[in-house]
């Protein structure tokens, strides 16, 4: 059912515009004025979780509107269906909400054998408003058993619900599976279940008692009694198990996700099934490639200021969505689009949720769920009150809607001839190198900081990878494209090979140790392949930290990977990398939108090659304004106010105010 534009019902595609709306949470008189009022915004899908904790009334005993009116979630549905609203539903197990114990029942939360364990074996606390609970762990067999149950009881109540027989046209599992936030390395989870998978993981991986002896230098280890380690004291030549608990805590959370989508498609929720990465996914164990084996379509999620970091972070994880959707033929998703905030966390305001929203399409998004489109408990601003009733804010969604689907954006496409790969193994090696313990690298992520900053000063030796270097190689690459008005997306290191087929140029990052298949597919390039740049460092070591042999290293032989002049290897030399763009952008025609100052400006077009959307992003503290040429286009109109851009010799004149976006809606010439 899942399209390039949307979610395919029969012959037609519908967009993925949806808002939250949380029915346990609302009067059941107000369902239909504040559905209503969602529909009214041009939304057609409603989005609501269903809360394990809030149906559960006894273990294994459920209530669905039997007992409190609120819980009638069929009815809610029903209620949606008659206005003409599809709808995307979230059971769980774990949905966050804002609810005290994230939705999961108090009785599961404080279950011994359900919960996470720390490295000596205590309860893994998430302290979290607006009560500190232990989480769940992710390989519990106890913790999958009661899931089960629950699934098959929401199942049955939802089921009859799927598309065509009714609304709902999606399912999400879980939500935001990064460990619960405390996705340290060596932070959790040391549980028993945890322990058996980890080692039927080594096993899998080894095949021979003979080979782990030898990777991890022990001659007494087996598959049957090997522990993960439980804290940091790697080397460049031992840090093998770092990277192997690292990988399984990657595997571990995939393995539960498709687990839980079995689940529910056992229990008759027979729709795709989504998963939502969090703001900071590029930090947390969350593995596009296993993950996307998991479930059909992976989102982000989106809350942030209005800031040049911020906007450099939209764009980074954007592209690399926009780029995975492409390939595997679904909607680049915003499952959650900041719409108001909680009250516990620091406020956002009305300005800088309209930036990131805005901000996220120019940079590829192809649909969002506003969140929360109607405002409940320990939730402030949303755009329709609990009644109902459209607040001032509204405006600006329902005026966003409709020029979305004036142009039919979801149908458009962003053309990005550069990728730069990143590969799992780099983010992998930044987790584990992490040095603050329990304030999790996400956490740090949140604040402003990356691996430069919270990385262990010495790494692995004065010899080993360089976490750091490469990530400072990737920010500069990332800004000098930019600053020439480079399109360009970031690609895992698992869409490699489509990166070489549809790019003119890949930029492969390196920290000194690449996974042995992506150096197998670079050495094997086919003569229409991409060109090829590795930078900073030359690798040395594949993704478990095992020495490369001279066969699979680099040398100044290898067939040319680089073609007219763009060097084939770089440093972290602005300059250096700045010649090398240059060096591009004459080699292999790339397109480039100039704009005066930090402006970003990207480009939408259709089907037939012809522009459609531009945005230009101004992120910074003052106003700002740029002169545009547009060759092939007869009309630019603001695509919110719908006012008219005059054009002066083939340019357009554009006005950006501080920390804003402007949608400019474009008309061919005939």
């Amino acid at each position: 059912m899942l399209a390039p534009g949307g979610i395919a019902l029969g012959d037609e595609v519908l967009p993925l515009l949806a808002g939250s709306a949380h029915y346990w949470r609302l009067d059941p008189t107000d369902w239909r004025p504040a559905l209503t009022a969602l529909r009214d915004l041009g939304l057609g899908i409603v989005d609501t979780y269903v809360p394990w904790g809030e149906h559960e009334v006894s273990p294994g005993e459920f209530d669905f509107g039997e007992h409190k009116p609120r819980r009638d979630v069929a009815k809610f549905l029903g209620i949606a269906h008659e206005l003409g609203l599809k709808a995307i539903v979230r059971p769980g197990p774990h949905i966050n909400a804002e609810l005290t114990f994230f939705g999961i029942p108090e009785r599961v939360i404080w279950d011994h054998d359900c919960q996470a364990r720390s490295p000596k074996g205590k309860p893994v606390v998430l302290p979290v408003a607006p009560l500190a609970f232990p989480v769940p762990s992710h390989a519990s067999e106890l913790f999958h058993t009661e899931v089960a149950q629950w699934f098959s009881a929401v199942g049955a109540e939802l089921s009859p619900l799927c598309w065509p027989n009714g609304p709902i046209v999606m399912a999400q599992v879980d939500n935001e599976s990064a460990l619960y936030f405390r996705d340290g390395v060596y932070d959790q989870d040391y549980h028993p279940d945890v322990i058996t998978q980890y080692r039927h993981f080594l096993q899998q991986k080894y095949g021979r008692v003979s080979v782990l002896r030898e990777v991890y230098r022990s001659p007494k280890a087996t598959f049957a009694k090997i522990d993960p380690p439980r804290h940091f004291d790697a080397s460049a030549a031992y840090a093998t198990p770092h990277l192997d608990w690292a990988e399984f805590q990657e595997k571990m959370i995939a393995d539960a996700l498709t687990r839980m989508s079995d689940e529910l498609d056992t229990a008759g929720l027979t729709v795709p099934i989504s998963q939502n990465f969090p703001i900071v996914e590029v930090a947390t164990p969350l593995d596009a490639e296993a993950i996307g084996r998991a479930v059909d379509l992976i989102g982000l999620d989106y809350y942030g200021p209005a800031t040049p970091r911020a906007r450099e972070e939209i764009a980074h994880r954007t592209t690399e969505l926009a780029n995975r959707a492409n390939v595997l033929g679904y909607p680049a998703f915003g499952c959650e689009i900041g719409a108001g905030c909680p009250p516990f966390l620091p406020p956002l305001s009305e300005q800088e949720n309209e930036f990131t929203v805005l901000s996220a399409l120019a940079y590829g998004l192809r649909g969002f769920n506003v969140y929360m489109a109607v405002e409940r408990d320990r939730w402030i601003g949303a755009p329709i009150d609990p009644r109902g009733r459209p607040r001032k804010s509204s405006e600006f969604w329902g005026s966003l809607v409709g020029a979305l689907t004036r142009v039919s954006f979801h149908e458009l496409r962003r053309e990005t001839p550069v990728h730069i790969v990143v590969p799992r193994s780099l983010r992998r090696l930044e987790r584990a190198l992490h040095a603050f313990g329990p304030l999790s690298a996400s956490f740090l992520r949140v604040a402003g900081f990356d691996s430069r900053e919270s990385a262990f000063e010495d790494e692995l030796g004065p010899d080993g990878p360089d976490v750091a270097r490469a990530a400072e190689f990737l920010d500069i690459v990332e800004r000098s494209l930019e600053r020439r008005g480079v399109p360009y997306t970031i690609a895992g290191g698992d869409l490699l090979d489509e990166s070489l087929r549809t790019s003119r140029w890949t930029i492969v990052a390196s920290c000194g140790a690449l996974e042995r298949r992506l150096l197998e597919r670079l050495q094997n390039r086919e003569p229409e392949d991409a060109s090829v740049t590795l930078g900073p460092e030359e690798p040395k070591w594949d993704e478990a930290m095992r020495a490369l042999s001279e066969n699979d290293r680099f040398t100044d032989k290898e067939i040319a990977w680089s073609r007219a002049g763009v060097p084939a290897r770089l440093g972290i030399d602005t300059a250096e990398i700045d010649g090398a763009i240059a060096a591009a952008i004459d080699a292999f025609d790339l397109p480039t939108h100039e704009a005066k100052g930090s402006l970003g400006i990207t480009l939408h077009r259709d089907a037939d090659g012809a522009p459609r959307v531009l945005f230009v992003i101004n992120a910074t503290s003052v106003d700002a304004e740029t002169s545009l040429a547009l060759d092939g286009v007869r009309e630019v109109e603001d695509a919110l106010d719908l006012g008219v851009l005059p054009q002066k010799n083939g340019c357009v004149t554009v006005r950006v105010p501080a920390q804003s976006v402007r949608m400019l809606a474009l008309t061919p010439d005939p």
